[in-house]
């Protein structure tokens, strides 16, 4: 098989498996469904593997598999660009994604929608690969917008649900805006230089940065660089884009892992960093994508340690850490930025799929406030979170130290104008992560059972029970005198397989990926920035750097997170409680996550209401209806009327007037003569 046959099969293989199961999900069965895209994930995982070994051996790939047509001289493709950042995106994907295919078995049996479910999530991992694999700007928009419409199916699954479906919309509407600002950046793209091929671009890139824009005078590329990173905040979810992730929480747990942790809102990331040759060129955007991602780096944290959902708490948590990744592209560590995002997708699939075994355990009881003492009844489940809470906060030797530490000593050495105050962030972010991380975890799985009764009525978000319901019983959270129980082995079997990347990955790949020639050639990184040139003069090894890094403060911030979350919610309760009473301004601000929500509805939404009534009253019912139609029969009306004066019958006043209309034009010609 040659290698071309071998790309093609990569995405290919999922996509086999969604219109099996979604067209003929009733045919084959729910085994049937589960089989035939589980097969097609698998497939593509081991092809990936092929292509990252066939990458790592030397060789790459940038051609046309198929052209769609051919306008002048822009000529609009379907191609793959293999290199090492696409190698390393496709293993990433196809992994987390086969996890959460196993694990999908045991959460969503006894669901009503069991096959169609089996096939968005192979579809969405299809729409992933092509977005991942793309050497051009065309697909890299198919590929965007694919995995938009795809999320916007999962998080409304259950669309019974009133919530999910406002979530869904939200999402949708949402990476609208981003994807304006996208299409605008590409837009400009084709229009100065004539092509869609991301090499051809690229080599343009001197080029752009010397060219102003044609009416505003703008810097062309700085203009370029910001409206694609616009379309990165929309799926990235940065402030303020951010607001629909937290709420995309009403789909499946399984999707929370596969979108929100593991490949769409990595996707802004990824595209900033393909495009480094052109972001290197504009200090202006780079600052723009700093400032950026430390504010949401820090203030979605903050969001994160008054959350009672489980979900939702990792939710924020990954708002949190896409703050991380875009500082780092920011200040020019793109490759570290790529870094955390594959460590990150490990150690967040991990805890999202946890944190649905935790659901499962506690009959979709989802408020944390409700748990307690689980570690004796769910010690898989208890054991795979620590290691990745502890992934999670950065402690030494685990995947996530290596990628956050490398960030934010990237920060630190950076010149880039707001990185001082992108340092203070992601620094008081170690501290902030690491206290919600355990906060939640003590919450959930030590101190006392707060289980068996209902404590609060804030449950599952899965909301009524109803046909789309994945639970058969008749209610929420454990009844008076049940106990948890572990996971299945389907659940619990892709917990250990992330758990293993979770605690290992960062360890044997942060030499070739941030200080060998992993991205050689594919990452560029101009001169006058420092990106994560001075990390690597003193970069001595992995278990150095973990020595070393227990030494440094963001390990001190994160264990004075760990112990402060400790003594909260274990030791003394009463503080927090005592802390919410007293800032009790600050918590509602909080609790209504700064009032983005509010602030769009009135100004954005409520601009739109008005707006349309204002165009369908004066618009459709003034001008269309009034003027135009109505006006209109009204003209008829009268010019019948004015005509039927005329009508008598009687013979004399029609000669009379056929003789008076011969006088008039014969004065007509005669005066023109």
């Amino acid at each position: 098989m040659d290698m071309q046959t071998l790309y093609l099969i990569v995405p290919l293989a999922p996509l086999f498996g969604a219109i099996v199961a979604g067209l003929f999900g009733k045919l084959v069965g729910r085994t049937g469904s589960h089989v035939v895209t589980i097969a097609g994930v698998a497939i593509s995982f081991i092809a990936s593997v092929l292509v990252f070994q066939d990458v790592r051996a030397g060789n790459t790939f940038n051609g046309t598999v198929y052209t769609w047509m051919v306008l002048g001289d822009l000529s609009f493709e379907i191609g793959f660009l293999i290199d090492s950042l696409t190698a390393m995106m496709m293993l990433v994907v196809t992994f987390v994604s086969l996890m959460v295919h196993i694990y999908t078995i045991g959460y969503m049996q006894g669901d009503p929608g069991y096959q169609r479910f089996f096939s968005y999530i192979s579809l969405f991992t299809f729409s992933m690969l092509m977005l991942v694999m793309s050497n051009n700007f065309l697909q890299l928009f198919f590929g965007w917008e694919a995995v938009g419409l795809v999320s916007y199916l999962l998080i409304g699954f259950w669309h019974n649900k009133e919530t999910a479906i406002y979530a869904n919309l939200k999402a949708f509407l949402v990476n609208r805006v981003g994807d304006f600002g996208f299409l605008l950046g590409i837009g400009l793209i084709v229009a100065y230089t004539g092509s869609l091929n991301y090499q051809e671009v690229f080599a343009k890139a001197g080029e752009l940065a010397a060219m102003d824009m044609d009416v505003t005078g703008w810097p062309l590329l700085t203009a370029i660089c910001i409206c694609l990173f616009i379309g990165a905040m929309g799926k990235s979810a940065q402030v303020p884009l951010h607001v629909w992730l937290p709420d995309s929480m009403e789909g499946p747990t399984p999707i929370s892992a596969l979108i929100h942790a593991a490949t769409m809102v990595t996707a802004g990331i990824f595209m900033v960093a393909r495009m480094s040759p052109l972001f290197e060129l504009s200090d202006v955007a780079l600052s723009f994508v700093v400032v950026i991602g430390a504010t949401t780096a820090l203030f979605m944290g903050f969001l994160g340690i008054i959350q009672n959902d489980i979900k939702r708490v990792v939710a924020y948590s990954t708002l949190s850490q896409l703050g991380y990744m875009t500082v780092a592209l920011g200040v020019s560590a793109y490759s570290g930025a790529v870094f955390h995002l594959m460590t990150h997708a490990f150690f967040k699939a991990l805890l999202f799929l946890a944190a649905g075994s935790v659901i499962i355990g506690m009959h979709h009881d989802q408020d944390i406030r409700n748990m307690g003492g689980l570690w004796k009844h769910m010690p898989i489940t208890w054991f795979t979170s620590l290691l990745g809470s502890l992934a999670l906060i950065g402690f030494p030797f685990f995947a996530g130290f290596y990628s956050k530490d490398s960030i934010i000593e990237a920060v630190h050495a950076s010149t880039i104008p707001g990185a001082g105050y992108a340092l203070f962030c992601v620094l008081l972010g170690v501290f902030v992560t690491a206290f919600y991380s355990f906060r939640m975890y003590f919450l959930v799985f030590h101190g006392k059972e707060r289980f068996g009764h209902a404590n609060h009525d804030h449950h599952d978000h899965h909301g009524d029970q109803d046909e789309e319901e994945p639970s058969a019983d008749h209610h929420h959270g454990l009844a008076p005198g049940q106990k948890p129980h572990e996971s299945p082995l389907v659940v619990t079997l892709p917990l250990v397989l992330l758990a293993i990347p979770s605690v290992l990955i960062g360890f044997f790949t942060i030499e070739p990926m941030l200080f060998g020639e992993f991205f050689k050639g594919v990452i560029f990184v101009g001169d006058n920035h420092v990106g994560l040139k001075e990390l690597a003069e003193s970069f001595h090894g992995p278990v150095a750097m973990a020595i070393h890094g227990l030494q440094t403060a963001p390990f001190w911030l994160a264990i004075s997170g760990v112990a402060l979350a400790w003594y909260f919610y274990l030791v003394n309760p009463a503080i927090p409680a005592a802390i919410q009473r007293t800032f009790q301004p600050l918590h509602t601000l909080l609790e209504n996550k700064y009032y983005f929500d509010r602030f769009n509805e009135v100004v954005f939404a409520g601009g739109s209401r008005l707006l349309g009534k204002g165009l369908w009253k004066g618009g459709d019912q003034g001008l269309i209806d009034g003027v135009v139609v109505n006006g209109t029969a009204k003209l008829v009306s009268w010019v019948s009327r004015m005509s039927s004066l005329f009508q008598t019958g009687h013979l004399y006043q029609y000669a009379f007037t056929m003789i008076i209309g011969v006088f008039v034009l014969l004065t007509f010609w005669i005066n023109r003569g």
